[in-house]
C-alpha cells in the first residue's frame, strides 16, 4: 500500500510535498517545471473524502505522483524540457492515456518533472532550465533523462515519479539518485501523448523508493488491477551474472558493491551463473552500423533543427544530426537484425530466471565534468551502456539501490524476458528485501 490512510491524509503529505518543492534551499525549482497545486488540492481533498466514507480506488488512491514533462496534459504544451518545443507546440487536447488511468485511479499529480532535452541524454543536464542536483551530492548530475524523477523521488516530492526508458532514462536516474527505477515490457503501457524519443525503443516507466510502489503505479499504467507483491523466494533462483561488456571498466564504488551484493544474495540462497553473452557483442556490432534511436530521433526533429537548431541543446543537437548520414537501407537492415537477435535472447535467457549485471558501471559524474561536449559524451556513453541492453532486445528490467555504506548511490539491474514483468517485481521484492538497502 503507497498509504495507509488509518494515520496519513493524502491533503497533509500533499502539503508537505508542496513545501519541499518551495523550498529555496531545494532543488523543487529545477525539479519540478510545472506545479499542480490547485487541481492537486482538490485531488488529494477527494481522496481524502473517499476515504473518510470507507471508498477508495486502489492503493494508488491519494499517492502524491510527478510525471515527466514529456506527457501530454490537457491545455498544456508538452515541452520535453525543451524551450523550443515550448514556444512552438500547440496545447494537448488531451491528456495522455497513462495520466488518465493515473488519474482515475486516484492518484494526486503534483507536478510535471525536468528531463533532458528530447529524453536525448542520460546524464540529466538541461541547459534551459537547469539541472537538478542529485540528492546524494548536489554537485553531480541527477542522471537521465528521467531527471527530476529521480530526484522527486528520492527527495521525497511525491510517492511515485513517472517517466519514460527508451535506453535507460528510468534506470540511469534511478541507479545515480539511489531509488527504484523500472522498464516495463514496451508493448505494456501506451506511449500515445508522451512525447516520441524513439517508437521503436521507447517505454513508459517509473520510479519511487520502493519496489511495490512502482509495482503499483506499473499496474495502474497498464490498466491492469493492481494486486499484492508476493515476493519470490530467493532460494533455488537462477541468477545470471552477465559476462564481458557489462563488468568492464567499472568504477572503484561500482566495482565494491556489485560483488558485496551478490555475496548477500547468495548467502540468502539465489544460485548464481556467470553468463556469456556473444548476443550482447551481436548487438554492438549491429548498432555500430546504424542506430535505431538516432535515425528515429533525427525523423521526428531534422525539421525544427534546420529551422532553429541554435535554440537547441548542443550536444543534444550534434547526437540527433548523425541521424542523416544514416540510410534507409541500414535503419531497415538494423531492424530486422534487432527482431532476430530479440528472438535470440529471449530464448538465451529462457533457463534464467534474471540476468544480472551494475544498473550503470560509474556512479554520477560531477556536473562539472560533463562541461565540455568530449567529457560529456564519454560519461553519457558509460551511463547508457548496460541499460540500454534491455531496450535493444525488447526486454524488462529493473534497478534496485545498492547498500551505500556512505559511498554515492549505485544500483543492481535485474533484467527479465519480454512479458515477465510480474515475475521480475516479485524477484525485486525479494533482492531488495535481501539486500536491505
Amino acid at each position: 500500500m503507497l498509504n495507509n490512510k488509518a494515520t496519513t491524509f493524502a491533503r497533509d503529505r500533499l502539503e508537505q510535498a508542496l513545501a519541499l518543492i518551495a523550498d529555496p534551499k531545494g532543488e523543487g525549482a529545477r525539479t519540478c517545471l510545472t506545479v499542480y497545486e490547485q487541481a492537486a488540492r482538490a485531488a488529494a481533498n477527494a481522496s481524502d473524502a473517499r476515504a473518510r466514507d470507507g471508498i477508495t480506488l486502489g492503493p494508488l488512491d491519494g499517492a502524491i505522483v510527478t510525471i515527466k514533462d514529456l506527457f501530454d496534459v490537457a491545455g498544456e504544451v508538452t515541452r520535453a524540457g525543451s524551450k523550443l518545443l515550448a514556444e512552438e507546440s500547440k496545447p494537448a487536447e488531451a491528456d495522455a492515456p497513462v495520466v488518465r488511468r493515473l488519474r482515475a485511479a486516484g492518484a494526486v499529480i503534483v507536478a510535471k518533472t525536468n528531463m533532458s532535452e528530447f529524453a536525448f541524454t542520460g546524464l540529466g543536464i538541461n541547459p534551459h532550465f537547469g539541472t537538478p542536483g542529485n540528492p546524494a551530492d548536489r554537485a553531480r548530475c541527477p542522471g537521465g533523462s528521467s531527471s527530476g524523477a529521480a530526484v522527486a523521488a528520492a527527495d521525497g516530492l511525491c510517492d511515485v515519479a513517472i517517466g519514460s526508458d527508451t535506453g535507460g532514462s528510468c534506470r540511469i536516474p534511478a541507479s545515480f539518485c539511489g531509488v527504484v527505477g523500472f522498464k516495463p515490457s514496451a508493448q505494456r503501457i501506451p506511449t500515445d501523448g508522451a512525447f516520441p524519443l524513439s517508437w521503436s525503443l521507447d517505454s513508459i516507466g517509473s520510479m519511487a523508493r520502493s519496489v511495490a510502489n512502482c509495482a503499483t503505479a506499473d499496474a495502474v499504467m497498464a490498466g491492469e488491477t493492481p494486486g499484492t507483491l508476493d515476493p519470490v523466494p530467493l532460494a533455488g533462483l537462477r541468477l545470471g551474472i552477465a559476462q564481458g561488456l557489462p563488468l568492464e571498466n567499472l568504477d572503484d564504488t561500482v566495482g565494491k558493491h556489485f560483488p558485496d551484493a551478490l555475496d548477500r544474495l547468495e548467502k540468502a540462497g539465489a544460485r548464481f551463473s556467470n553468463e556469456k553473452m556473444p548476443l550482447i557483442g551481436d548487438m554492438m556490432a549491429a548498432l555500430s552500423r546504424a542506430s535505431i534511436l538516432v535515425a528515429e530521433v533525427y525523423s521526428i526533429h531534422r525539421d525544427r533543427l534546420r529551422r532553429r537548431g541554435d535554440d537547441v541543446d548542443q550536444i543534444v543537437r550534434a547526437r540527433i544530426e548523425k541521424g542523416c548520414d544514416i540510410s534507409s537501407a541500414d535503419y531497415i537492415a538494423v531492424m530486422r537484425t534487432r527482431a532476430a537477435l530479440a528472438r535470440a535472447m529471449d530464448a538465451r535467457l529462457g533457463d534464467l530466471d534474471v540476468l544480472v549485471m551494475p544498473s550503470t558501471p560509474i556512479v554520477a559524474p560531477r556536473i562539472a565534468e560533463a562541461a565540455t561536449p568530449k567529457d560529456f559524451m564519454a560519461r553519457n556513453a558509460m551511463a547508457l551502456r548496460n541499460t540500454t541492453i534491455a531496450n535493444f532486445f525488447d526486454l524488462t528490467a529493473i534497478s534496485l539501490p545498492l547498500p551505500r555504506q556512505g559511498d554515492l548511490p549505485t544500483g543492481l539491474m535485474l533484467i527479465a524476458r519480454n512479458g515477465h514483468d510480474h515475475r521480475l517485481f516479485r524477484i525485486a521484492a525479494s533482492v531488495e528485501r535481501a539486500l536491505g538497502a
